[in-house]
């Protein structure tokens, strides 16, 4: 894997990271009385999606279980039509789909480079 995408991986499981930490013995009801943890858990996921969109089609390729453009398209979505935010969808991503992510992610990056 290309030096650049290493540095996009990392970068994912950095906002990863900071996103699981985030909803930290956090209930879905806590994202309607909290505006600072729906604009972080937001950013978190733009950050990923938007390494997502980074990341060459070779490195994409070298991780070909993971749905690259389900990723991308949410980085959009949150970033174009930033006024409808879907937060049941944004609380199932957080807490259900990127600990998997990460679980895919982190294994290129523990390989020596």
């Amino acid at each position: 894997m290309s030096p650049d995408d290493r540095v996009r991986l990392q970068h994912m499981v950095d906002a990863l990271t900071a996103a699981s930490k985030f909803v930290e013995g956090r209930k879905r009801s806590d994202l309607d009385a909290d505006q600072m943890l729906v604009f972080a858990l937001v950013r978190a996921v733009e950050v990923i999606g938007e390494a997502a969109s980074r990341l060459s089609s070779e490195g994409r390729a070298e991780l070909n279980t993971v749905p690259w453009s389900n990723i991308i398209g949410m980085r959009n979505r949150l970033v174009h039509a930033y006024f409808d935010v879907d937060l049941n969808i944004l609380w199932n991503t957080v807490t259900q789909a990127l600990p998997t992510l990460r679980a895919q992610i982190r294994p290129v990056l523990e390989k020596p480079a």
